[in-house]
């Protein structure tokens, strides 16, 4: 018979917990647009409405590799987030600006 996940986390030792609270941090911190608007907790339809576009724009958005910065700061916006764009180097990171007026 299966565990409860419940009862496996608390034979866990506090080293095992806190690496898998450091993997969930950063599955969670990546993950492509579909999934970041299911986290959100947003269908395709209730975001094609937000944006005033049909659903089918919504999943083609999403399916996309390449796009306008434009259009990936619409997309976040109507998820209710911003959009920042950063670059990191060895040395350190820059917040790009030139995108922020669009």
């Amino acid at each position: 018979m299966a565990k409860k996940f419940a009862v496996l986390r608390d034979a866990m030792s506090a080293e095992a917990k806190k690496e898998i609270s450091r993997q969930a941090e950063q599955i969670m911190s990546e993950m492509p647009l579909h999934e970041l608007r299911r986290a959100r907790g947003m269908s395709q339809k209730v975001l094609a409405e937000n944006l005033r576009v049909q659903q089918p724009a919504i999943a083609k958005i999403e399916r996309r590799t390449d796009m306008y910065i434009s259009t990936l700061r619409s997309h976040i916006e109507a998820m209710g987030g911003e959009l920042e764009i950063t670059a990191r180097f060895p040395d350190g990171s820059v917040k790009i600006t030139n995108f922020s007026q669009l």
